[in-house]
């Protein structure tokens, strides 16, 4: 099964673990199948799918597999963008306006991604992408930037290693801009089997609070 090779804590290739890693190896071996991770950059995922190098993959990241043989699975885990604040600057988001005057930093691709957000910040020379999400967390303890652009688990992750180097995190308010679909972060099987067999490994899982119990296993201090 193809992830991307690079989203804590999501996805750790060296270990073979993280969130998604684990929740659909759980779900998987449920009905009895074995998860034998392969790891790409992000935008090649759906493509090592596609010239069928893997049977499964953790998304489609908007293309659609169902043309190319894959039969699409229940949502495993969420990705959640939202900006984020320091608490004591007392910021509030709610319109693309309220950016004004506000410096961002990202992930990259998200300009791409949230123009209407993002492209008059980017005009008026306050926005800056970065592959270093850890260093997101750093610039926004410094001051250095109003915003960053992160999904919020990724970002707390981040903020609790941080914390554990002894780096003083302040607290943060979240502002959510946009609804994730779960539609979007579905993952692809070639076999129809397997993919009934996830879901109801997955179902399980959920109701015995396990998918729970993996986030707060990286996310709770």
């Amino acid at each position: 099964m193809a992830f991307g090779e690079k989203i804590p804590p999501f996805c750790f290739p060296q270990t073979n673990s993280g969130i998604e890693v684990e929740v659909i190896r759980e779900a998987l071996a449920y009905k009895g199948h074995q998860l034998k991770p392969s790891y790409y950059p992000f935008a090649r995922v759906p493509l090592a799918f596609k010239d069928r190098s893997v049977d499964a993959t953790m998304t489609d990241l908007g293309q659609d597999l169902g043309a190319h043989g894959g039969h699409y699975g229940d949502t495993a885990v969420l990705y959640d963008n939202v900006f984020i604040s320091l608490h004591s600057r007392g910021l509030n988001i709610r319109k693309p306006a309220d950016l004004a005057g506000l410096s961002v930093v990202s992930f990259s691709g998200a300009a791409t991604r949230f123009p209407e957000w993002l492209e008059p910040v980017k005009r008026a020379g306050r926005y800056l992408e970065v592959n270093d999400q850890a260093a997101q967390v750093k610039t926004l303890m410094l001051g250095r930037y109003d915003l960053v652009l992160s999904d919020r688990s990724i970002f707390k992750y981040f903020a609790l290693q941080l914390k554990r180097e002894g780096v003083a995190i302040a607290p943060v308010d979240e502002h959510a801009f946009t609804v994730p679909n779960p539609m979007d972060y579905r993952p692809v099987f070639r076999s129809r089997q397997v993919r009934d067999d996830f879901n109801a490994g997955l179902k399980h899982m959920k109701d015995a609070g396990r998918v729970q119990a993996i986030y707060d296993k990286y996310l709770k201090e």
